[in-house]
């Protein structure tokens, strides 16, 4: 398999530390690329029309894309280990979390985006001020949950930490873990994991 990928992306990152966890790490090849709005990869668009990492192409040729999607297929090849329930309430619960961690994610890169990627006289106050308020709100939520995270991975963990992570990593919005124990005393036990270590980002 080769996966489609930039280190500092938190949606391959989640996909890599799903990879981890079930084993699998070894048999996918990454290929570096950084796409961005204003400056799609062709090579990449050739693969996913959405010009969007990650995006993991299979043995047969067939390409996978979204995150939810790779690591849904990912899951499917380690019956030994099941990051998603197979039915039932605790099936949508973290697919729920999954959702949520991921909608995070989702309104801190729009944010991002427009703080680094537009002039600084473009800059829509408004616009970054709501992505933001979807980030606290989304953290606070996640923070409700954090004390149910049980002993075995699963996807929402999975996302809430690669959503975390990203976060601090680029800092865009602010100090994230005021106000939230809860979450942060979880993340800083699962950041400690192997997959957690292995898919670390650099600058």
């Amino acid at each position: 398999m080769k996966l489609y990928h930039t280190e500092t992306s938190p949606f391959v990152r989640k996909v890599m530390i799903a990879a981890h966890e079930l084993g699998l790490a070894s048999r996918i090849e990454t290929v570096h690329l950084r796409p961005s709005p204003m400056a799609p990869s062709a090579e990449l668009s050739q693969k996913n029309p959405l010009s969007q990492i990650p995006a993991l192409v299979l043995d047969d040729g067939d390409v996978l894309y979204d995150s939810r999607v790779i690591c849904e297929y990912l899951d499917t090849l380690a019956p030994q280990t099941s990051l998603v329930p197979a039915e039932g309430a605790a099936r949508f619960r973290v697919l729920r979390l999954q959702a949520l961690a991921d909608g995070v994610l989702d309104a801190g890169i729009l944010a991002f985006y427009e703080k680094n990627s537009r002039p600084a006289e473009l800059h829509w106050a408004p616009w970054i001020d709501g992505q933001l308020t979807k980030v606290r709100q989304g953290l606070d939520a996640l923070d409700r949950e954090a004390g149910s995270f049980g002993p075995e991975v699963d996807v929402a963990q999975i996302a809430t930490a690669a959503a975390v992570g990203w976060l601090e990593f680029r800092g865009v919005a602010g100090d994230v873990r005021e106000g939230r124990a809860a979450l942060f005393r979880w993340y800083d036990a699962f950041r400690a994991r192997p997959s957690m270590k292995a898919t670390e980002p650099k600058a």
